[in-house]
């Protein structure tokens, strides 16, 4: 019998109220199953589809995405007080994104920056269309260069945007010019801020990432946040201090408290403009430093 003349039959036989009925405890098993499988999802670092969470997610802007393109919104920016003195020497550098367009990297080395973060990709669909020029263009001029990614934790897994990272400009080599790959995960563009992930969700989503990218390429990926941001969406977990190297923004004369599991940051993205293109970054150490972290 057709499903279509099944359901008249029931009708008839049992009346609306009883087919009614009959259809609830499915509707709930399947809303407990949906459940179950979101929290699991979340919990192996596999962020809810958009239709879990009740509503589509936003378009996406990626040419609109970098990092820090969300910090001083949220956190703001102190852009007359001058940097404090610091410990140790620091290496002048800078990140870029599709943002700035081609960048003139032999006036960027003139003017001393010695260092530079491209944008890669972003999510699992985004590649920066002048990655190429950036990215190889800083090599030839002389700077040690590495890329990012942009996280949008809620859209797929870690490893999943680990991997189309990878695949699309986020590897490594021993060359001495090419420093670890980043993730850059900072606050949501398109929503909720921490991408509607708890605290122990996102902590699983960056580990997953991280360790497909320490997989791919040998290196566990240099980590861009804010301690702001890193409190509140990871309970301010400690747990990736030994094998992330720290990239920290706070537009302020001083880095202050960093996130739980450092006792420095490596890099320090201190504006959002100056003397470079794109942001101002300062690698906490001299120039044999950043080599050192460019060849593992």
């Amino acid at each position: 019998m057709p499903s279509a003349s099944r359901s008249a039959s029931l009708a008839r036989t049992t009346g609306p109220s009883h087919a009614t009925g009959l259809r609830k405890p499915r509707q709930r098993r399947l809303a407990t199953f949906a459940a179950v499988a979101t929290a699991v999802a979340l919990a192996v670092g596999i962020a809810a589809p958009a239709h879990a969470a009740g509503g589509h997610l936003p378009p996406l802007h990626p040419d609109l995405d970098f990092a820090g393109s969300t910090v001083a919104a949220h956190e703001g920016r102190d852009g007359a007080a001058p940097l404090a003195a610091l410990a140790v020497t620091q290496t002048p550098g800078l990140d870029v994104a599709s943002y700035q367009g081609n960048v003139n990297w032999s006036s960027v080395r003139a003017n001393g920056a010695r260092f530079a973060y491209v944008k890669a990709t972003e999510g699992t669909t985004y590649t920066n269309p002048y990655f190429a020029q950036q990215y190889n263009g800083s090599y030839n001029a002389g700077l040690i260069r590495g890329a990012y990614h942009f996280a949008l934790p809620d859209r797929s897994s870690g490893t999943a945007q680990a991997n189309w990272f990878v695949d699309h400009g986020g590897g490594w080599s021993r060359d001495g010019k090419t420093l670890p790959p980043a993730l850059d995960i900072e606050y949501n563009p398109y929503g909720a801020t921490c991408y509607g992930l708890s605290q122990s969700a996102m902590v699983s989503w960056i580990r997953a990432f991280s360790n497909t990218v320490h997989t791919r390429t040998g290196r566990y990926p240099t980590i861009y946040t804010t301690t702001n941001w890193w409190t509140t969406c990871t309970g301010n977990n400690a747990s990736f201090g030994t094998t992330n190297p720290l990239w920290v923004a706070r537009y302020a004369s001083t880095v202050g408290t960093l996130p739980a599991g450092w006792s420095y940051q490596t890099i320090w993205q201190h504006a959002d403009s100056g003397t470079f293109p794109g942001d101002q970054n300062l690698f906490n150490g001299a120039f044999d430093r950043v080599q050192a972290l460019a060849n593992g």
